[in-house]
C-alpha cells in the first residue's frame, strides 16, 4: 500500500507532510507532576512515534497557565523555563530523520479541571455547573479574557522558540475555548458572548495574536468541535461558520471532533465498529471542508487502511487522525505500508489512558 493516497504528501501553510497521518493529541500522563516538565518517558514515546514515520505529530495537550492545568502528569508550556524541555521533544522528533513534524497542542482546562490541580477556583465564560468535574466555575471579567488571550499567544511563541513546527489550538471536548463557542458554556451577553461570531471572537484573537507575534508562516491549526451532543450545544451551522471566520485570519487547517462528559459521549467511543461506522467524526469534517481551502482531517476510530483511504479519495477529508492505533503500534504505518497490517489491532478499550502513563492494555495483558 506504499502508493496509496494516503502516503502522499501534502503542504499545510509553508510545510510539506510526508504522508496524511495525524497523531491526533493524547494527554500522556508521563510530564514531571509537579512543574509539567518533558520527562525521558515522553522522550522515548515521541521518538518511537516519529520513528514509525507518522506525518504529523500533535502532543498532548499543554497548559498555557497553572490555572488551566486539566490533569496529573500534564506537560506545561506557561512560562519560559519550559523551553529547554520542550526543544528536547521537537528535537527528538526531527533528529529520528523519519521526516515527521510535530505540533505543540496549547490548551486551558476552563471549568474541567479541580481546584487542587489549578490551585484557583475554576474559570470559564459563564458560571455554568459541570456535573463530572462536580465544579462551579467563576465566570471571567473582560480584562482576563484578555489576559487569556496572551497566555495562548506566549505559549505558542515558546512553541516556536523551541523548535516546534506549528502548535494547535484545543478548542474541543469543552476545555475553557470550546466552552467558549458553545452556547451551553457561554451565556455572557457582552463582547465575548451571544452570537457565534462573538462567542469565537477568543479563537481569531488568538490567531492573530500568534500570527503577530511569531510570524506569518508560523502555522497554527486547531481541534474544534463540530458537535457538542447536546441540545443547547454548538450547532454544524455555526461551526462552518467559525471554522471559516478561521481560515479568514490565517488558521492553516483543522481538526474535527465532538463531544463533551456531560453530554455523556465523549470524544473517544469504546468499542470496535464495523468498517460502516469507523470516522464517526468524518461526516461533520465533511460538511465544514466544502466552504474551506484549508485542508481538513478527520478522526473518530478508524482502524482500517482501506476506510481512511476512501475518506481522503472521496475528498471528505485531507488528513487522518488517529491515536488509540498509534498507542497500540507506534510503528503501525509502516506496517501498512509494507503490507503487514490491513488494520489496527487495536480493539478501543480505552485502558491506554493510564493516569501512570499511557500505554496499550493487549501489550500489557499478552507479556
Amino acid at each position: 500500500m506504499a502508493d496509496s493516497l494516503l502516503f502522499s504528501p501534502i503542504k499545510i501553510g509553508r510545510l510539506k507532510f510526508i504522508n496524511r497521518f495525524v497523531r491526533s493529541a493524547t494527554h500522556d500522563y508521563l510530564a514531571d507532576d509537579r512543574s509539567g516538565a518533558v520527562t525521558e518517558k515522553q522522550l522515548e514515546l515521541y521518538r518511537n512515534l516519529a520513528e514509525g514515520e507518522i506525518g504529523l505529530i500533535i502532543t498532548g495537550h499543554a497548559y498555557v497557565h497553572l490555572s488551566g492545568k486539566a490533569s496529573p502528569r500534564q506537560i506545561a508550556v506557561d512560562d519560559d523555563s519550559k523551553i529547554t524541555g520542550l526543544s528536547r521533544l521537537a528535537e527528538v522528533v526531527h533528529q529520528t530523520g523519519s521526516g515527521s513534524l510535530i505540533f505543540l497542542q496549547i490548551s486551558h482546562a476552563g471549568r474541567q479541571t479541580k481546584p487542587n490541580l489549578c490551585q484557583q477556583t475554576p474559570v470559564a465564560p459563564s458560571a455554568v455547573y459541570d456535573p463530572v468535574s462536580k465544579v462551579m466555575p467563576r465566570e471571567l471579567t473582560a480584562e482576563e479574557i484578555h489576559l487569556i488571550i496572551d497566555w495562548f499567544i506566549q505559549a505558542a511563541n515558546r512553541a516556536r522558540k523551541a523548535g516546534f513546527d506549528g502548535v494547535e489550538l484545543h478548542a474541543a471536548h469543552g476545555y475553557l475555548l470550546s466552552s467558549f463557542i458553545s452556547p451551553h458554556t457561554n451565556r455572557r451577553n457582552d463582547d465575548w458572548g451571544g452570537s457565534w461570531e462573538k462567542r469565537s471572537r477568543i479563537l481569531r484573537e488568538i490567531i492573530r495574536g500568534i500570527k503577530e507575534t511569531c510570524g506569518r508562516d508560523f502555522p497554527v491549526m486547531i481541534k474544534m468541535n463540530a458537535t457538542d451532543f447536546l441540545p443547547d450545544g454548538i450547532t454544524l451551522e455555526e461551526a462552518q461558520k467559525i471554522a471559516g471566520s478561521l481560515e479568514k485570519v490565517g488558521l492553516e487547517a483543522i481538526e474535527i471532533s465532538g463531544g463533551l462528559n456531560e453530554a455523556g459521549r465523549g470524544s473517544v467511543w469504546p468499542g470496535l465498529r464495523s468498517e460502516e461506522e469507523e470516522g464517526y467524526f468524518v461526516p461533520l469534517a465533511a460538511a465544514i471542508k466544502k466552504n474551506l481551502k484549508i485542508p481538513v482531517s478527520g478522526l473518530g476510530g478508524i482502524r482500517t487502511l482501506k476506510v481512511a483511504e476512501s475518506f481522503v479519495a472521496s475528498a471528505q477529508v485531507d488528513l487522518i487522525s488517529m491515536s488509540r492505533p498509534f498507542i497500540n503500534e507506534p510503528h503501525l504505518l509502516l506496517k501498512f505500508k509494507s503490507g503487514e497490517l490491513k488494520k489496527s489491532p487495536c480493539i478501543s478499550c480505552n485502558k491506554c489512558f493510564n493516569p501512570r502513563g499511557i500505554r496499550c492494555a493487549q501489550h500489557q495483558i499478552n507479556r
